[in-house]
């Protein structure tokens, strides 16, 4: 089958129609051809990977007929009219209604090719939203918390359910952004703790002489500026989960305190004789292996390591890139009242083509930046960040194509802009590109004309 995109062809007069079907194949097209309406539109679901292109003027359901019925099945579904030179005006109060585009009999087949070719590639683009989006609302349980169809993801969430069964102590490695909280808040909602409390400390967040009494609390007067007591994080995660995260930043003297506590399951406020006792699953997590960190204590971590949890990350599992996004970029557009974005092909190559060096963290808040400026493309949402020549993934050469042309072309059109200070006319003749083609590109790259015209 060719890879150029397929056509649902409706045509009474078997000589347009063959003649048609024939060249469309000869450019590449897969064509399913139909002399009445009604047959094509048994063909016709939300899911159709084809376009619709339909003769207006047909005995029994019209054209148009057609057309209302099929977006009614499928409401993304570009349908093209072919229409007599009479028929102009119906067919531009057709668009009105929803047909994508429409070409005068007799036409140029080269210009049929080339809207049927745009029609194409914005289906294809429509059916892998609808593919996200549906794959999203699908999900449930673990599978709706730690998102993902990658090999990878896959083992994480099995070995997570094999682990919060056993209520044993865990270590979780990460690099920053992985979502090392959100894997361990899982862990314990899905254990017997999971009904208690979950208590999360990050361990380097906390200055060094405040910390000892986060973790333990505190009895009133136990030191300057304590004038009441303090229930620390261990005795107020009694029964639940404690999660320490960076624990490769607690001080060595707090790492003997936290060694005794995890031995003898209990602890003593600061400034009290007082032992309590604590039941409680500690959940670490680091983004260096403890085992090579000189300053981390060794019973201390054997103490801690019962378990392991690895967390891959985003550059090593790119396939979950387009699926994440969604996801967050959905959020965005309902928590700020938006309407939600489909992602262009330049949008899914640069998503899939950049490295991602902040992981989840960097690519949730870039989705929720795309979803709420209608103007920005994802290319030029990355450019900011990092420029993306600079960080390519591991193990893969260069940037695709289309993600390089798309950065050139973006570069290309803003010094333009800068050069004329905004003067549309001015880039038009300079760039050699028609009025609809600029706006077009503009708005693609997220490039506002008001940027550039002198204040």
């Amino acid at each position: 089958m060719s890879d150029q995109g397929r056509v649902l062809l409706v045509d009474d007069e078997a000589m347009v129609r063959d003649a048609t079907a024939q060249w469309l194949e000869l450019s590449g097209f897969s064509v399913e051809c139909f002399s009445r309406a009604e047959q094509a539109l048994e063909r016709i679901d939300p899911f159709c990977p084809a376009i619709l292109l339909t003769d207006v003027r047909m005995p029994g359901m019209d054209g148009l007929e057609l057309m209302t019925e099929a977006l009614k099945r499928a409401p993304d579904l570009p349908v093209i009219l072919l229409t007599a030179h009479g028929d102009v005006d119906m067919a531009t109060a057709a668009m009105r209604e929803g047909a994508y585009d429409f070409i005068e009999k007799p036409f140029v087949p080269e210009r049929l090719v080339e809207r049927i070719s745009r029609a194409c590639e914005k289906r294809r683009l429509m059916l892998e939203n609808l593919r996200l989006q549906q794959s999203l609302s699908n999900r449930s349980g673990l599978e709706a918390r730690l998102i993902g169809i990658s090999p990878a993801i896959q083992r994480l969430r099995r070995e997570l359910l094999s682990l919060a069964e056993l209520d044993t102590n865990v270590i979780i490695y990460g690099e920053t952004g992985t979502g090392k909280e959100l894997v361990a808040q899982c862990l314990h909602e899905y254990s017997n703790r999971g009904k208690k409390q979950f208590v999360p400390i990050n361990c380097g967040a906390i200055p060094e002489n405040l910390i000892e009494s986060e973790l333990f609390g505190h009895e009133a007067g136990a030191f300057t500026h304590a004038a009441k007591r303090r229930i620390g994080k261990f005795e107020h995660a009694s029964g639940g989960t404690l999660f320490l995260d960076e624990i490769e930043s607690m001080p060595l003297h707090l790492q003997i305190k936290l060694l005794r506590a995890l031995q003898e399951h209990v602890i003593e406020r600061l400034g009290s004789n007082t032992l309590i006792p604590v039941n409680l699953r500690v959940v670490a997590a680091a983004k260096v292996d403890l085992r090579d960190d000189p300053g981390f204590r060794e019973d201390l971590f054997y103490r801690l390591s019962v378990s392991e949890l690895h967390i891959p990350p985003l550059r090593d599992r790119i396939e979950d890139v387009p699926l994440l996004f969604a996801h967050y970029a959905g959020r965005g557009a309902d928590e700020h009242d938006r309407e939600a974005r489909q992602l262009s092909d330049h949008d899914l190559d640069a998503l899939q083509s950049y490295a991602w060096p902040g992981n989840v963290r960097e690519l949730k808040n870039i989705a929720i930046r795309y979803a709420v400026d209608p103007r920005a493309s994802v290319a030029e949402l990355l450019s900011r960040q990092t420029p993306l020549i600079s960080a390519p993934l591991a193990g893969r050469q260069t940037l695709s194509l289309a993600v390089r042309v798309a950065e050139y072309e973006s570069q290309l059109i803003r010094e333009a802009l800068e050069r004329h200070q905004g003067n549309i006319k001015a880039v038009m003749d300079e760039l050699d590109l028609p009025r609809r083609t600029l706006n077009q590109k503009m708005q693609r790259y997220g490039l506002n004309r008001s940027d550039f015209t002198a204040q």
